[in-house]
């Protein structure tokens, strides 16, 4: 770095989560000159961490393969975090060791929220959430190229009345149009369910982060990733100025926001044809999850296959 001489050997190092807000005073030649990124861990990353701090506890029969896959986009922190969690869940449960179910646990709360048993929906409110979260599993579980479930509950958690959790097979680097289009007929496999079971005048609020999601992967595919065949293959980001919304005509504007409707309308009427089509495994789903509050994948993919949950032989 500038302003020391070169056989005093004083390395500066600094880090940062937020470079885009550094001065570009400090990223000039003669200054930073070098600069590595560091990633959130991949799968092998997530492996070798697990490994350290499940080392570190009595834990016994853990499959860290799995646990290393459904932690996509966790820090090292938020691992050690979750290992802390399940030991000191497993000690005030007074077992002799931690199990996958105590790490299991701990990942869902970091996944989808504390648990918030003190919050009693009524029955109403219970049921319009069995089948949503039922219609978010039924069409994924019936779409090519989304994600595997891995868990459906209607515990409330968070912010959210119920939730339904997915785990990828693989980590992606890239994502395709097919697995864009699976992710929103998910999304959109919710607010389908209610519409069909409850009538179009019952539906509720519900839906709204889920269609904040899927507005967004399909404003993207229009504006950014160029999988409109009618906008073409050009950018029209916000954050690319000759390209704004201001900047462009009327006629460009309405085409942009057609597009995307259209995506998002097809979707739409994709999920509500699987739901049409397997409403007998979504109303045993809803049922279930109306039961047991909890589903995990076995017990999905008995219900599907017209077998009992998993969770009724084990009881």
């Amino acid at each position: 770095m500038d302003g020391f001489h070169q056989n005093e050997g004083v390395i500066v190092l600094g880090a940062t989560n937020r470079r885009d807000d550094l001065d570009q005073a400090l990223l000039r030649p003669g200054r930073f000159d070098v600069e590595v990124t560091v990633p959130t861990p991949d799968f092998i990353g997530r492996k070798e961490i697990l490994g350290l701090y499940l080392g570190k506890i009595l834990a016994k029969e853990i499959d860290v393969e799995l646990l290393a896959r459904g932690t996509t986009g966790f820090t090292g922190a938020d691992l050690e975090n979750m290992v802390n969690q399940a030991a000191l869940r497993a000690a005030i449960d007074g077992a002799d060791c931690v199990s996958m179910k105590y790490l299991e646990n701990a990942r869902d709360k970091v996944l989808m929220g504390p648990e918030r048993k003190s919050r009693i929906p009524d029955e109403e409110a219970n049921q319009i959430t069995a089948y949503h979260e039922g219609g978010h599993a039924v069409v994924a579980y019936y779409t090519k190229d989304s994600h595997p479930l891995h868990k459906v509950t209607i515990i409330p958690r968070g912010p959210s009345l119920g939730h339904t959790a997915y785990i990828p097979e693989k980590e992606r680097y890239h994502v395709t149009k097919s697995q864009l289009l699976a992710m929103m007929d998910t999304m959109m496999g919710g607010r389908a369910a209610e519409e069909l079971i409850f009538g179009p005048e019952k539906i509720t609020s519900g839906a709204s982060s889920d269609l904040k999601q899927a507005t967004s992967i399909a404003s993207h595919m229009v504006k950014d990733w160029g999988m409109s065949e009618k906008v073409g293959l050009r950018t029209m980001s916000e954050n690319n100025k000759a390209f704004a919304s201001e900047t462009l005509g009327p006629a460009t504007n309405e085409m942009v926001d057609f597009e995307i409707k259209k995506i998002l309308s097809e979707s739409y009427e994709r999920a509500k044809h699987i739901l049409k089509t397997h409403a007998k495994e979504h109303k045993a789903l809803a049922e279930a999850l109306l039961k047991y509050e909890t589903l995990d994948a076995e017990d999905i993919k008995a219900i599907m296959n017209d077998k009992p949950p998993n969770i009724e032989l084990k009881s």
